[in-house]
């Protein structure tokens, strides 16, 4: 028996009827739901995440060892053990010498999720290989890497360690020029006195170089301070989640890198008797509700600024200014939300009530036509007309680039926008001007028709609603994730579509062939022609001047 295309896709009876009542096919209430969420075109982002070593050899011996990993598939390393020794005592040196506070970073880790479907597709140890050596070709790092399953087989992921120094061709040592001496934390300090006890021994722990000997000996480079920025961990997320796409055979399972800098907000995952399930549902419905409000700020023609300095405002700022007063109360995220949804809902309620009333300025204005006068004509002596140099091959014509082939095909999404956007406007009207009728009851008509115009209000905010989620819909439907997505991409085609016909116009006027041009033949006996009668004026009035005399 086949499986219905519909099969796992719960959509609520109450917004069936709601859809119904707003005369909102239920195949489209269905395809929203299946791409804001429901089973099927659900968004997937890339999981790639780093995290700092104080102990690496530890850390590697528990990624391979099959007696702490249940499911090791592969183990794939750039180097010897013996260098990951040598690396953690280099680094517990620079670290006793630097005097800071804290733990000794000796590595680094990631962790990569891959799709479920690889375990099928690709033998684990060339995979790893894969990952492993194009990490180290793109960073010239040794690393070493592991490949797992967890333990329910829901997750299979690498563990890839990498150094943040690079061996040096020949080690570098240092000479003592004189007796150093150091104490008990391997500091050094300036005279014997330092490291001497009551007795006059030396203490426990503390040595003496003797002068000649190598006090230093250093075998790696500084740590690459690249690793240490937050462009590093985005650079490998986009490396790597390209990687993973160009070994996808299932377009539906393409990832994307979620960019936590951007315009929306990542909803959590709730995992299985998560405690807090309630409290995540309710932020993600939230969250899910901001991104409605900036697809449709973008699509009403706020700029991506504006919408930055709102998130930041309402949202960063907010957030931060609650964990200093109050400390992690996550209770609190749901009422920053709303109170960041209404200003930028009240945002792109002026941007549209201003490009309304601007429609409406240019429709009942009658446009007033300039009177032309016609130039008046002058008597010019007609120059003889030069035959022209015949031009060598003109250029080949410009070639439409793939971004402005796109351009007609992105403007008829962008035009199913605005329309979208447009009954979004009106039902908005419809909505307010219920709302301003429940404001105005006075008398028994609060009892009477209060309760009427509420359930209409109701229905009215769920027409809202529903009708923005139809605007991701629209993107999703042509394969973008996101309407900020298909903007930027709709912004960069017409750009180039605009430039293309501009120097297609240039083109067109230098070389093309508009009308019909006389041949070199025809111009040259046109040219004949004017010498001949210009000669035979200059010898008609010679004639007379003889003739006079």
């Amino acid at each position: 028996m086949g499986i219905s295309p519909l099969q796992g896709a719960e959509v609520s009876r109450a917004d069936l009827a709601n859809a119904s009542a707003f005369g909102i096919p239920p195949l489209f209430l269905l395809r929203i739901h299946l791409q804001e969420g429901g089973q099927g075109t659900i968004p997937r982002h890339s999981f790639i995440r780093m995290g700092k070593l104080p102990d690496v050899r530890g850390r590697i011996t528990y990624i391979s060892s099959h007696a702490k990993q249940e499911n090791l598939y592969a183990v794939y390393e750039t180097t010897d053990r013996h260098y990951w020794t040598e690396l953690a005592k280099c680094s517990q040196q620079e670290f006793q010498k630097s005097g800071t506070e804290g733990k000794c970073i000796e590595a680094r880790e990631f962790i990569i999720a891959l799709p479920e479907s690889f375990p099928d597709l690709y033998e684990p140890d060339k995979l790893l290989q894969l990952f492993t050596e194009r990490f180290k070709e793109k960073y010239g790092v040794e690393c070493v890497s592991a490949l797992h399953h967890n333990k329910r087989k829901t997750n299979y992921h690498i563990h890839l360690i990498f150094s943040e120094r690079r061996r040096l061709p020949e080690p570098i040592e240092k000479t003592a020029s004189r007796n150093m001496f150091y104490n008990e934390q391997g500091k050094h300090v300036r005279t014997k006195k330092e490291i001497l006890d009551e007795n006059g021994e030396i203490r426990k722990g503390c040595r003496i170089v003797k002068k000649g000997e190598v006090y230093e000996r250093n075998l790696f480079t500084p740590k690459d301070r690249l690793f240490k920025q937050d462009s590093f961990v985005d650079e490998v997320k986009h490396f790597y989640t390209d990687l993973i796409n160009a070994l996808i055979k299932d377009d539906k399972e393409k990832l994307h890198v979620f960019d936590s800098n951007g315009l929306y907000l990542a909803t959590k995952k709730i995992g299985k008797n998560n405690p807090k399930a309630e409290q995540i549902q309710t932020d993600n419905e939230k969250r899910m509700r901001w991104n409605q409000e900036v697809d449709r700020a973008i699509v009403s023609g706020v700029t991506e600024t504006e919408i930055r300095q709102i998130k930041q405002e309402y949202i960063t700022d907010r957030m931060k200014e609650s964990f200093r007063l109050f400390g992690s109360k996550p209770e609190l995220f749901s009422s920053i939300i709303s109170t960041a949804i209404a200003a930028l809902v009240l945002l792109v309620s002026k941007v549209m009530k201003k490009a309304v009333e601007l429609s409406e300025k240019i429709l009942h204005t009658e446009p007033k036509y300039a009177s032309v006068t016609p130039p008046k004509e002058t008597e010019t002596k007609a120059a003889p007309e030069m035959p022209q140099k015949i031009s060598e091959q003109p250029p080949p014509r410009p070639a439409m680039p793939a971004d402005a082939a796109a351009y007609p095909k992105l403007h008829k999404i962008y035009i199913e926008l605005s329309k979208q956007n447009g009954i979004i406007f009106d039902a908005e009207r419809e909505r307010n001007a219920i709302e301003e009728e429940i404001n105005n009851l006075k008398g028994i008509a609060k009892l009477t028709k209060k309760k009427e115009l509420q359930g209409k209000l109701d229905r009215a905010n769920e027409r809202v609603d529903l009708l923005k989620k139809g605007l991701s819909g629209i993107v999703k439907r042509y394969g973008y994730q996101t309407v900020h997505d298909f903007y930027r991409a709709y912004g960069v085609s017409r750009s180039a579509y605009a430039d293309y016909q501009e120097n297609d116009a240039k083109w067109e006027e230098a070389y093309g062939m508009k009308t019909p041009k006389d041949t070199l033949h025809d111009r040259l006996q046109n040219y004949q022609k004017t010498i001949a009668e210009e000669q035979k004026k200059k010898h008609s009035v010679h004639s007379k001047g003889r003739g006079a005399r």
